[in-house]
């Protein structure tokens, strides 16, 4: 007779995001001193890009949002200029994807509006937006930005409709959306597109997620879960699937995973914990990692995602004694890629009127790009045209590169006309690296002339200078003379790293043409 033994062994994955961890900014990379507003809307009042963050405020009178520097860390100036146009509280705010220059915001006033903010940043209060959209009945709590689309918006409010809005007209008050989606019988709270921007699903306070076609605003899928009451909703990138976070009837904080072709069950559900504040899911689909973040708690889960059962799996959890009220995130394109940075937020701490940054960091000794966790990411590049994708076209994001240098070479060849041909491939990379080369100086130098032309102090005209005549009018000259500075030696060190690199490219190339000539 055969005995046959049974070993136990442990269930170990492999995976290359197992050990990431959270590294919270010190003192002086923090924005401190900040009137962070005492709403009670469930949403993140922080939206950021690579150039500005921005945060919505406690203001005396109306609504107002502040808007800084990306480098401005540090303490805040308490004058300093807001955008402040609206007659009520502002409840939510959103980056254009496609304009690092463009921001739009709602308020209780019932109106959305689209902001421009100047190159160098806001220097006095804006009151006039660019575009101003008036069409809800009641109070707007939620816009969010078509992902591949460029100038549509959409906007949902306390009248239960979601409204969609073309912004590519000559109108400056616009009072008629292209299409308005009123499948919903309470008020939604969170919105949540697909890949290209085809689906968008919802969550309502009916704790119903639907799953709606935006162009048509037909209702393609509505689930009638009776265990899960869903809070928030994701689209978990190309995997098919659905992310929500809620509560269960037992009002256990719980999330699910719904496949997005059947919103009958959940594919799995996980009761959290007994706290009530809402969890924020954040997913980021270049490494398949959900990100929670709970109201008022100082822990942040992250989990990795996969296509197989159980679909789910816990990696490790980052623990602060600050709690946070929302949160912001950085666009993949404005991460420090050398530092092996995987996502980066910007945690709202009311407590002590603070931003702070948390980088979410894979430990690797190089220092060195590491191409294995930064695949072709979504870039700042509209696939579509507004008039496009209301005639019935999808097209997925437009990918970009995350490698240092390789930013600079994909809009160049966007943007620049007709090119000289050649017959040998590395003659072809040569001439291309020249005229950068060639570009770049013919830019610097009509910089220089229009800086020799008019010159300017923060942003302001010589002649237009007067003396500070009050500490306050002291405090703010000196933090634009800050902010200048540190403008001018990222500029200088950005241009000293990519002349190097071209340079070098240049170098290579010089040498393997002698090799290609012998052949």
């Amino acid at each position: 007779m055969t005995v046959s033994k049974m070993t136990w062994r442990p269930q170990y994955r492999s995976s290359k995001f197992r050990h990431v961890f959270g590294k919270a900014a010190t003192k002086e990379s923090c924005y401190d001193g900040v009137p962070i507003t005492c709403s009670v809307q469930d949403n993140n009042f922080c939206a950021v890009n690579p150039r500005f963050l921005a945060v919505i405020t406690e203001c005396g009178g109306g609504g107002a949002f502040l808007v800084l520097s990306i480098n401005h860390t540090g303490k805040v100036d308490p004058q300093h200029p807001r955008v402040s146009g609206h007659r009520g509280n502002v409840l939510d705010i959103k980056w254009n994807p496609f304009n690092d220059y463009c921001i739009a915001s709602c308020s209780e006033d019932s109106t959305v509006k689209v902001w421009e903010i100047p190159a160098r940043g806001v220097l006095k209060n804006i009151t006039a937006p660019w575009k101003e959209l008036q069409g809800h009945s009641r109070r707007v709590g939620l816009i969010e930005w078509h992902p591949t689309a460029n100038n549509i918006l959409f906007s949902t409010g306390y009248d239960y409709q979601i409204m969609i809005w073309n912004l590519d007209c000559p109108e400056q008050v616009i009072k008629n959306p292209v299409r308005t989606i009123s499948h919903h019988t309470d008020v939604v709270l969170s919105m949540s597109f697909n890949t290209d921007g085809s689906l968008l699903a919802t969550t309502c306070k009916d704790r119903k997620v639907r799953l709606i076609e935006p162009r048509s605003g037909h209702l393609q899928q509505e689930s009638n879960c009776k265990t899960h009451k869903a809070s928030k909703v994701l689209f978990l990138g190309n995997l098919k699937m659905l992310f929500t976070s809620g509560n269960s009837r037992y009002n256990d904080r719980q999330f699910a995973l719904w496949d997005q072709d059947d919103l009958s069950l959940p594919l799995s559900q996980e009761n959290l914990d007994g706290s009530s504040g809402v969890l924020f899911p954040f997913f980021d689909p270049d490494t398949h990692m959900l990100y929670l973040a709970g109201k008022g708690d100082g822990n942040m889960r992250y989990y990795e995602i996969s296509s197989e059962k159980p679909y789910i799996h816990y990696l490790t959890e980052y623990r602060s004694n600050l709690p946070q009220k929302g949160m912001g995130v950085m666009p993949k394109r404005g991460l420090e890629v050398n530092s092996c940075e995987v996502f980066r937020f910007y945690k709202l701490v009311t407590i002590k009127s603070l931003i702070e940054p948390l980088s979410m960091i894979v430990p690797r000794r190089s220092e060195s790009y590491q191409e294995d966790i930064y695949p072709m990411t979504a870039g700042n590049e509209p696939a579509l045209s507004a008039e496009e994708w209301l005639s019935g076209i999808d097209k997925g994001p437009v990918l970009m590169s995350l490698k240092p240098g390789s930013q600079a070479a994909e809009s160049y060849e966007m943007t620049k006309g007709p090119r000289r041909f050649h017959s040998r491939p590395a003659a072809l990379q040569l001439s291309n690296i020249q005229d950068q080369v060639e570009t770049k100086d013919g830019k610097e130098d009509k910089a220089e002339v229009d800086r020799s032309r008019t010159p300017v102090s923060n942003g302001e005209e010589l002649a237009l200078c007067s003396p500070p005549r009050t500490e306050n009018e002291l405090r703010t000259k000196f933090h634009k003379q800050q902010e200048e500075i540190r403008r001018l030696n990222e500029l200088l060190g950005q241009r000293d790293v990519r002349i190097k690199q071209l340079e070098l490219e240049i170098k290579n190339i010089k040498n393997s043409q002698p090799h290609q000539n012998s052949l």
